[in-house]
């Protein structure tokens, strides 16, 4: 709801002038994030950290700290980690509290410093396989190990670089054929130092980590060494600062598993949704749809994508389609306008929008909005698109074969007003086939028209006809009369 407001509030004329004060802010006015990386690198962790990197972009937080103690872990996940910690435009600092291995030294390089508790290790980053009985790593193919190892070197080369890592250093914990050779300057005598040999994957020791080499002297790759986190952040001049840490809440590990099927509840809220308006009354179909939608929005929530905006937003579209289905049939404006919230709260949902720093230029008609890019949109498009894919093809399937099962005609006679069986419900339609009415709506093609006393939903074979137009009944598409125009002021169309 945070995000919703401060979307809101970015439409209002800000009021003052802004304070460009070269003195720095006192300990006490900083604050500091701590994300604890305590675990293998896995799903359930990039909602962690997303959730604690929105929370300190919102909260303008000046350092973030990873304090992370983890064996390594999936490197598609690993991407992810370091993609949303590239949102963070403040100081970040990686704090190795015990191990950084595989995916933790990645993740170490992609905030701008890294420390390291007193024997702490770094490194062994060189992707593997697990087996898939559990019984540990296999070897990688050859061919498959080098596509791996380049396409792992060029995501952490990249971060290294922006970061101020020596790019060799990292290269040689992820390939052993690289080897790590520097040259150390001793009293003005120049040593080479074999760091690592060729066919070793190196690790280092917090010691090991911030010797110095090369001339000018440059730490290996650690800024220091620190007790814990409490020490670290005296060394960096945060000792008076409000410190927040961030806590896991347990919820993210469900966030994976309804992400992971987020496509398949799609489908059922549709098809519920789809059953439920072609029976009469409201029963289990609409309520299964209802929940599955719910399902699909809690994940975003607890995946930390969305906020309750668009939750509201898609419950704010379903009424107006119900008011056009059962209150105002024909009128289209409510059931248009109702859709497409519905269709932009399932896509934003599933955004990934990210606090917008006050230093970056926004649209002008709202300086502080998050400036989204089509790249944004493409998860949430292809689940969207995958969704509607297969509900479109089970609304198709269902049309023709719902209305000859049992289970179709038990709802239609529980829950029908004034039908107590499928035989008094087919008496019914015998009835009504062949009688003559009136449209009491525009028929677009669905609406509702009057025939004697009673009052029927009706639809047409595609026609579109207007209030007033006496219309037939040929046949029956589940509990909907068909319809056609007849009569001399027959008007197959609404202007």
């Amino acid at each position: 709801m945070k995000a919703w407001l401060a979307l809101l509030l970015t439409l209002i004329p800000l009021m003052g002038a802004e304070t460009n004060s070269p003195v720095a802010a006192p300990a006490s006015d900083k604050k500091v994030y701590v994300l604890p990386v305590r675990e293998d690198i896995m799903p359930p962790l990039v909602y962690l950290v997303r959730r604690g990197v929105k929370q300190a972009m919102e909260d303008k937080a000046d350092l973030l700290v990873i304090d992370m103690e983890t064996n390594g872990g999936r490197v598609d996940t690993c991407r992810e980690i370091i993609s949303i910690l590239s949102q963070f435009k403040g100081d970040s600092v990686t704090f190795v509290n015990k191990d950084a291995f595989s995916a933790g030294a990645f993740i170490a390089v992609a905030t701008k410093r890294i420390y390291m508790a007193p024997q702490s290790v770094i490194g062994a980053a060189a992707p593997i396989m697990l087996s898939p009985t559990g019984e540990g790593a296999v070897n990688l193919p050859s061919t498959y190990e080098e596509k791996m190892n380049s396409a792992v070197r060029a995501l952490v080369r990249a971060v290294a670089e922006k970061n101020g890592y020596d790019v060799a250093v990292v290269e040689a914990m992820i390939d052993k054929d690289k080897g790590l050779v520097l040259s150390n300057v001793v009293d003005g005598v120049t040593n080479v130092v074999t760091i690592a040999k060729v066919g070793k994957i190196l690790t280092l020791t917090n010691t090991e980590a911030e010797k110095e080499y090369g001339q000018p002297p440059r730490r290996l790759l650690s800024s220091g060494t620190a007790e814990n986190v409490d020490d670290l952040l005296k060394k960096l001049g945060y000792g008076g600062a409000t410190r927040v840490d961030v806590k896991p809440t347990g919820a993210e590990k469900l966030g994976t598993w309804i992400n992971a099927i987020s496509p398949i509840l799609l489908i059922i809220g549709v098809v519920g949704l789809y059953i439920e308006f072609k029976t009469p009354g409201f029963g289990f179909p609409g309520i299964v749809g209802i929940v599955a939608f719910a399902l699909y929005f809690l994940g975003s929530y607890v995946a930390g994508f969305s906020g309750m905006e668009w939750i509201l937003l898609f419950f704010v579209g379903l009424v107006l389609v119900l008011l056009e289905i059962f209150f105002f049939p024909g009128t289209m404006a409510l059931g248009i306008t109702g859709a497409a919230l519905m269709l932009v709260a399932i896509v934003m949902a599933l955004v990934d929008v990210y606090p917008k720093p006050a230093d970056v230029p926004g649209p002008v008609w709202a300086p502080s909005l998050p400036a989204l890019t089509a790249a944004d949109f493409n998860h949430a498009l292809f689940v969207l698109s995958t969704a509607m894919a297969g509900a479109g093809l089970c609304i198709c399937a269902l049309r023709y074969i719902m209305p000859r099962t049992t289970v179709y005609h038990a709802m239609v006679s529980e829950s029908a007003s004034g039908v107590a069986s499928v035989a008094q419900l087919e008496q019914r339609r015998a009835v009504f086939t062949g009688a003559v009415g009136v449209a009491i709506s525009n028929l677009r093609p669905g609406g509702k028209a009057q025939f004697g006393d009673d009052i029927l939903d009706v639809i047409t074979q595609g026609d579109l006809l207007v209030k007033g137009q006496k219309v037939r009944i040929i046949g029956y598409s589940g509990t909907e009369a068909i319809v056609e125009a007849v009569g001399e002021n027959r008007t197959p169309s609404v202007p």
